[in-house]
C-alpha cells in the first residue's frame, strides 16, 4: 500500500514508518523538518509540510491509499488546536483525493470509563489529575479531532493508547474496542496497531484501545517523564 504518515518525525511516527517499510509498504514520511529525519530506507520519501496549512496537506495526500496520523504535542497550559486542525485538513484532502483510510491516535482516557482493576488513588485521583490539570488542553482537542474524524465520512479508526513507553520489539499486544486494563502501551507495539489498522478495514469506525502486557515501566517513572519532564 502507499501510505502517508503525518507526525512522522515524532517518536511513535518514525516507529511507523520504520515498521511500515519493512512490511513493504511504501511510505511518505511528513514532517516540518525534514532535515531532522533519519536516513532514507527503501520505499520511504520525506516530504516537507505543516499540517495547520490545508494546501500543503492536500499535496501530500495525493496518490496515496490510507493516511496515518501520530499528531503529538507535549502537556502544557497554552490552547491545543493541532488534533482538531491537523484531522480538519487531513479529511478534507482525503475526501478531494477520494482516499478512504484514516488511521490517528488519541487516548485511552477518552473511553470516559474508570480504568479496569486500578485502586481508588488511581482512579479517583491520579488519572483525573493528568486528564483534567495536568494534559487538560491536550485531551480536549483530542476530543475535538475524535468528533471531526467521526463525522468525516471515511473509513476511520481511532487508537487509543495509554500511557506511551519505548521498546525496541513488537509485544504480544492486546488490542479491543473498550477500555483494557494495564497502564501502557509500547511505541512499538502502538506502531505495528497503527499499520496493521491501515492496510485492513477490519475496524473500521471503531475506537480501539491497545496495551502492552509485558515489560512495561513502573508508573512512577512514567509521572515524572509526564508530568516533570524527566
Amino acid at each position: 500500500m502507499k501510505l502517508v504518515v503525518f507526525g512522522a518525525n515524532g517518536p511513535t511516527g518514525r516507529q511507523v514508518t520504520e515498521q511500515a517499510t519493512a512490511a513493504g509498504h511504501t511510505v511518505t514520511a511528513v514532517t516540518r523538518h525534514p532535515d531532522a529525519f533519519p536516513p532514507g530506507r527503501p520505499r520511504l520519501r520525506v516530504e516537507e509540510a505543516d499540517v495547520l496549512d490545508g494546501a500543503a496537506v492536500e499535496r501530500v495526500v495525493a496518490g496515496h491509499d490510507a493516511v496515518i496520523s501520530t499528531l503529538g504535542v507535549p502537556y502544557g497550559r497554552d490552547p491545543v488546536t493541532v488534533y482538531s486542525t491537523g484531522l480538519t485538513h487531513i479529511t478534507r484532502a482525503m475526501t478531494l483525493h477520494g482516499v478512504r483510510r484514516l488511521v490517528c491516535v488519541s487516548s485511552t482516557v477518552l473511553f470516559d470509563v474508570p480504568a479496569p482493576g486500578e485502586g481508588v488513588f488511581f482512579r479517583k485521583v491520579l488519572e483525573p489529575f493528568f486528564v483534567r490539570v495536568v494534559g487538560r488542553t491536550v485531551y480536549d482537542d483530542m476530543r475535538r479531532m475524535e468528533e471531526i474524524v467521526r463525522a468525516s465520512g471515511h473509513d476511520w479508526t481511532v487508537l487509543r493508547p495509554a500511557g506511551l513507553f519505548d521498546t525496541g520489539e513488537v509485544s504480544d499486544y492486546r488490542v479491543a474496542p473498550g477500555r483494557l486494563p494495564g497502564r501502557f502501551t509500547s511505541r512499538a507495539d502502538l506502531a505495528h496497531a497503527l499499520v496493521r489498522e491501515a492496510a485492513t478495514e477490519g475496524h473500521a469506525r471503531t475506537f480501539l484501545d491497545v496495551r502492552t502486557t509485558e515489560g512495561t515501566p513502573r508508573l512512577i517513572d512514567l509521572i515524572r517523564r509526564e508530568a516533570f519532564g524527566t
